[in-house]
């Protein structure tokens, strides 16, 4: 069973609450070092993404690309940092201790980078560079149509020197043929037809962007993105979760110390609690709405495959209804005849 790039639900949302969606995680992602909450987000990253990509792209994405370097960043940071009052492991050769701290610290480092890259890997497929033009191109038109242009630039430029490489292979000329001297001509060769043709490219775009009216004053720009009730029925339901998890962070739910202590709000480490006031149904109820706001594309997705079931059974339903009243009536025209 091959994995297919799935459109879910939450794609088709306005845009604006698309951008929002992925801000609140990836900003919550990054500055808090809370295992709690990276594991909520991680959670939320890969089931979103197994819902756009697949089983098999995500797995293939998490494990084989962005797990090694967590791995890396885990051993290499007890190696150089040396805080921490729990020794592990004497190094003879530096005279430091490895302790738990430096450890864990060095997990929670390399799985904020391991989650964010998981995010942004839902987030290229979610937030196209129509939608970014849309919701900056008169705030900083030049700014997001660069921006638009560069990330658009990249699999252009990628899947064009897949295209050439393949018509220099088939010519014999491929960087695996011939000698060093020859392989390097050859990559030479592929490097100058590709610059040529995004010279050319380039041209084209600008000419087709001229001819479209690009840089005149009043212009108008037509756009099929609407707000419509669903959208603000999920925008308010966002904004209710996001004041409730900023909130929780204000008041130290999410507060982490690894150094020199591993301290953590709403738990209990090593018997020793956070210093913070905050009570453990505030940390579980900020905890539990990032967790649902992760989540909900997801759901969303779910809830809308669960009207479509319902939708097409009731259209069944009709239809066969309406073929036994039919057979009905031709039964009775039979009969009276």
């Amino acid at each position: 069973m091959q994995d297919k790039v799935h459109a879910d639900a939450f794609s088709e949302c306005h845009p604006l609450l698309n951008f929002f969606y992925f801000g609140v995680v990836l900003v919550f992602t990054m500055f808090n070092q809370h295992p709690v909450f990276l594991g909520v987000s991680y959670a939320g990253a890969v089931a979103y993404s197994v819902l756009l990509l697949g089983w098999k792209k995500t797995l293939k994405q998490s494990f084989l690309m962005t797990l090694p370097g967590l791995l890396i960043v885990a051993l290499l940071n007890p190696m150089f940092n040396h805080y921490g009052v729990t020794m592990l492991y004497y190094i003879e050769s530096s005279g430091n201790w490895v302790t738990l701290e430096a450890l864990v610290y060095g997990i929670v480092l390399g799985a904020v980078m391991f989650v964010v890259i998981q995010w942004f890997s839902c987030y290229n497929k979610i937030m196209t560079s129509d939608k970014f033009i849309y919701l900056f191109g008169r705030i900083i038109p030049a700014l997001s149509l660069i921006l638009s242009m560069a990330l658009r630039f990249v699999p252009r430029f990628i899947g064009q020197l897949h295209i050439i490489r393949n018509g220099q292979k088939s010519m014999g000329r491929d960087t695996t043929n011939g000698n060093i001297l020859q392989r390097a001509y050859h990559g030479l060769n592929m490097l100058s037809i590709l610059v040529t043709w995004a010279l050319e490219n380039a041209i084209q775009t600008s000419d087709s962007m001229r001819s479209r009216g690009y840089g005149l004053h009043g212009r108008t720009a037509f756009s099929i993105y609407r707000f419509t009730k669903r959208d603000k029925i999920i925008g308010v339901i966002m904004t209710g979760l996001f004041a409730l998890i900023v909130t929780g962070c204000a008041c130290g739910a999410v507060f982490a110390q690894y150094d020199p202590r591993i301290l953590l709000a709403g738990f209990t480490v090593q018997g020793k609690n956070a210093p913070v006031e905050c009570s453990k149904a505030l940390a579980l109820a900020t905890y539990l709405a990032f967790g649902i706001f992760c989540f909900i594309p997801v759901i969303l997705d779910m809830a809308e495959a669960r009207s479509l079931d319902r939708s097409r059974r009731i259209i069944g339903q009709d239809i066969g209804v309406t073929y036994r009243q039919i057979y009905e009536e031709i039964e009775r025209e039979g009969l009276q005849k």
